[in-house]
């Protein structure tokens, strides 16, 4: 077992954290970049823990290499070429169902009454939906999979029954495709979203 190098990670409930993930937030706001507090506090933690390990020193020493502004040119660069990127790959804007489509009306259907059940945990309803558009897919690439055979109970594999059961589930699917209406619904679930 090596011996400890006296490096750390970078402790996130320190003023010099908190200052850095501020100023750095500033620097991407002058640069019309706008990152989640999250991605960029994460950002800061890697590379003050980085530094630590690499010099061999604590974490609270690495601050004095910490430059805000170099850190959002780099994160401003990082976002500038993914977007370029998925731009020329054509990433970026999953293509959408129909309108009509029953199987999409019941998973946007399903996020206020998730709210409700949950009591507004967030991060519960994003998995609910996650899941249920992950399955949905998987559901549909069964269309002709041998190897799924039996997989769907009686019901098998076939799309179309399982769109006219859904629809007869949602009779009034393009109702949920209104954002006013799916709005409403949240807000009648008891929540809203709002920026801090």
């Amino acid at each position: 077992m090596k011996p400890s190098s006296g490096c750390s990670r970078a402790p996130t409930n320190t003023k010099a954290f908190k200052e850095a993930v501020a100023q750095t937030l500033t620097e991407l706001a002058h640069r019309g970049v706008t990152l989640a507090p999250a991605t960029v506090e994460d950002t800061i933690e890697k590379n003050i823990s980085t530094v630590s390990e690499r010099l061999g020193i604590q974490a609270r020493s690495a601050w004095r290499y910490f430059d805000a502004a170099a850190l959002a040119d780099r994160l401003a660069q990082s976002q500038a070429s993914y977007e370029e990127s998925s731009s020329e790959k054509g990433v970026g804007q999953a293509p959408m169902p129909p309108i009509d489509n029953p199987e999409l009306a019941l998973v946007l259907a399903g996020v206020p009454d998730s709210l409700a059940q949950t009591g507004g945990d967030l991060y519960a309803v994003i998995i609910n939906v996650a899941v249920n558009a992950w399955m949905a897919g998987h559901i549909h690439g069964e269309d002709g999979c041998t190897g799924c055979d039996g997989s769907r109970g009686p019901a098998g594999h076939d799309w179309e029954a399982r769109m006219r059961t859904i629809t007869e589930l949602q009779p009034n699917i393009t109702k949920w495709f209104d954002r006013d209406v799916w709005t409403h619904a949240v807000n009648d679930a008891g929540y809203t979203v709002a920026r801090r």
